[in-house]
């Protein structure tokens, strides 16, 4: 008696499985999609969370290691070219917990890109650096080099806040910040139409060629990268010289901001 009792019951159930309610599967179909979201955006922190050095680039003389020893200890010292990596922690001023590795890596032409190679995997962020007073007659390299880091598959897949450090802004005969910008969007424009292949120390085999730089049939400029980019006037040897204090708050409140 009992089991006829719940027999319509159980039929009802069975319908109901069979034919799920329109608002009740909108409800669940909502609830998975923000289940998913978020396990994606917790895979994407806990990456992100896993790279922790912010790499210094440049030329070399751009100033790289009087930032990277500025940085550290504040004081001025005399610095010569590097031919190998220098790394250490940096804590970002009354933050306990606002840690990043530090690592300056070798300028010169022949070392640049094979310190790149070993270090990219690991950069939450770049600080690539110009030398503002020589900037006119380098700019041609700084580009070369720019696109090299630009182009590179690991960069472009992980995206590092990339900020250009334009240094030696207490020598008078220093380019702006905003003219720097406009010449190197300028030639970066020219580089991408006149490159038929990436550079092959760098790994774009698995793109199958040279990455698309910006958006095609659009000149270039910065925007148009997918990680963000931005500019700041700094000097390492600062205005009062080597006695005084590095001039590179710009910089400080960056690297606070992306620790």
């Amino acid at each position: 008696a009992m089991a006829g009792r719940l027999e319509p019951h159980l039929e009802a159930l069975r319908r109901e499985l069979r034919a799920p309610d329109p608002a009740l599967l909108s409800v669940l179909l909502a609830l998975l999609a923000v289940a998913i979201t978020l396990l994606i955006w917790r895979f994407v922190q806990g990456r992100r969370s896993s790279r922790k050095a912010v790499l210094l680039l440049g030329l070399c003389d751009a100033g790289k290691t009087l930032l990277f020893a500025r940085l550290l200890t504040g004081k001025y010292r005399d610095t010569q070219t590097s031919i190998t990596d220098s790394s250490a922690v940096y804590r970002v001023s009354n933050d306990k917990s606002g840690i990043v590795t530090l690592i300056d890596l070798p300028g010169h032409e022949s070392l640049r890109l094979q310190f790149l190679e070993r270090f990219k995997a690991a950069a939450r962020a770049i600080v690539f650096v110009v030398d503002s007073v020589a900037f006119q007659r380098e700019v041609k390299d700084v580009a070369e080099f720019l696109y090299q880091v630009l182009v590179d598959s690991t960069v472009l897949k992980n995206a590092p806040a990339l900020l250009i450090a334009c240094n030696k802004q207490d020598v008078t005969m220093a380019k702006s910040a905003k003219l720097i910008q406009q010449q190197l969007e300028k030639e970066l424009n020219t580089l991408r139409v006149t490159r038929s292949a990436a550079p092959t120390s760098l790994d774009s085999s698995a793109t199958g060629g040279p990455a698309q730089l910006g958006k095609k049939g659009k000149d270039f400029d910065f925007s148009q990268l997918p990680m963000k980019v931005e500019f700041v006037e700094c000097s390492a040897r600062g205005s009062k010289g080597e006695e005084g204090d590095a001039d590179f708050e710009g910089l400080e409140k960056w690297l606070a901001k992306i620790a």
